[in-house]
């Protein structure tokens, strides 16, 4: 398999003092669908939040052998789409088109082939028709697949997207995992939803206090009981 991110011995501090991520290595392959599972501050934000350049590395990562950095953002950025775990802070236009319409055009498609890109997200997410609609009106599931369809339109090799089916109810979360099971396209996927991990990732990778503590095969990961018990992602049963 093709090797398309790397990341080499990163490191990264907030202003603050926080060590969010401290002497990661990573690599991710062609057409896999990797978990990146933790509790809350475990840094797994932080580091999608790298992937596509937001924020900075020291050089340590790489996206098809390119370091993610200033002269390769443009570039990076059309090929990790990355998206938030709040539509809200994706979604910012009057209609669904202009959401979905912003990367494309940034991006220099031409305005002939930036309606048929839009279109083409849209149906890819279900959400056909939806042009017109304020995404400030829609459901947060709708919300969630429009804001993975403003990345879709700007033809990404690879998804990373940040705890997908937070706060959605039972029937929006499995008709989300449907749709991200049916993109063939590389995915990087951080999530606390286990049953999500189980259902579409091949790879689990546990982080905590931002460092890696496994990584392996999904369901080597979720069978050791102890290792999720101790990182916060399983809790002891009742005798």
């Amino acid at each position: 398999m093709e090797e398309i991110i790397r990341v080499d011995n990163l490191s990264f501090g907030y202003p603050d003092g926080q060590q969010a991520l401290t002497d990661v290595n990573l690599t991710i392959y062609q057409g896999e669908t990797v978990a990146l599972i933790g509790p809350n501050g475990a840094g797994k934000s932080t580091l999608l939040l790298h992937l596509n350049g937001i924020l900075h590395s020291n050089g340590a990562v790489k996206v098809f052998g390119r370091p993610v950095d200033d002269k390769n953002l443009r570039w990076v950025r059309s090929k990790v789409g990355l998206v938030f775990q709040n539509p809200d802070d994706q979604l910012f236009s009057p209609t669904v088109f202009d959401d979905v319409a912003f990367g494309p055009i940034n991006l220099g498609y031409s305005e002939a082939k930036v309606p048929e890109l839009v279109t083409r997200a849209l149906d890819w997410v279900g959400m056909a028709g939806y042009e017109r609609r304020s995404p400030h009106h829609l459901s947060l599931g709708e919300k969630k697949r429009i804001a993975i369809a403003t990345v879709l339109s700007m033809n990404p090799e690879i998804l990373v997207i940040d705890e997908p089916t937070s706060n959605l109810d039972p029937g929006s979360k499995w008709s989300l995992i449907e749709l991200l099971r049916g993109l063939a396209i590389t995915k990087i996927i951080a999530s606390h939803d286990l049953e999500l991990v189980q259902a579409l990732c091949h790879r689990a990778i546990v982080l905590d206090r931002g460092v890696i503590i496994a990584d392996g095969a999904t369901s080597h990961i979720l069978a050791d009981m102890p290792l999720l018990m101790a990182h916060g992602l399983a809790h002891a049963k009742a005798s």
